[in-house]
């Protein structure tokens, strides 16, 4: 197959997951439940969108006659992206659902447990990891990386060091901002309030 070919559907799908990768990293940062789900909803499509080119890729590499690089190239973000379309879709839904609950009142300031749910490690890492991971597929589906002997098995070691380092800044960094977030969910229910709450109600 054309090499051509190959480079365009990989970098179609890192273009599109790195989007994906840049939206949800804004999305706590939404000021109001409108704008939140309009975030949330056009996140989806991008998700869709990326899945759309997984599934294209196989299909045009059995169109097309020659050897193929894209579905090697795509095997290192299908991984991530799984992850995306089992639990990251569900939370997603759950915000944009949240978001909605607004509707009537779309410029609602967004409460601090749809901000924080907004944040999670789970919708925002495995979105951001497959984009990286695609951008890294990038020299696969151009031939600039053949199977692994020689010297091109010290590239691939450091090549995979790399991707370590990145993964895990990625998961560490939405760790911590989950964290930063999540007890502005409980910072109302103060000691005063607590000391106001009837005897009954405790």
């Amino acid at each position: 197959m054309n090499t051509v070919v190959d480079v365009f559907l990989i970098g179609t799908l890192a273009a599109v997951w790195l989007s994906a990768g840049l939206l949800v990293d804004g999305m706590p940062a939404a000021v109001t439940a409108r704008q939140l789900r309009r975030r949330a909803g056009l996140l989806s499509a991008l998700v869709g969108a990326g899945a759309a080119v997984f599934a294209a890729i196989p299909l045009v590499a059995a169109l097309v006659p020659g050897v193929s690089a894209a579905p090697a190239a795509a095997l290192l973000p299908g991984v991530p992206a799984l992850v995306v379309l089992t639990a990251t879709l569900r939370r997603l839904g759950w915000v944009r659902r949240g978001a909605g609950a607004f509707a009537a009142a779309p410029l609602t300031p967004v409460p601090p447990a749809l901000r924080a749910a907004a944040a999670h490690p789970l919708l925002s890492a495995p979105l951001q990891i497959t984009g990286v991971a695609a951008l890294v597929g990038l020299p696969i589906a151009a031939g600039l990386v053949d199977v692994p002997g020689g010297a091109a098995t010290g590239m691939l070691g450091v090549a995979v060091t790399v991707i370590v380092v990145i993964v895990a800044g990625i998961g560490i960094r939405a760790a911590l901002r989950h964290s930063r977030l999540a007890p502005l969910v409980l910072a109302p229910i103060g000691r005063r309030d607590r000391e106001r709450a009837p005897a009954g109600a405790r």
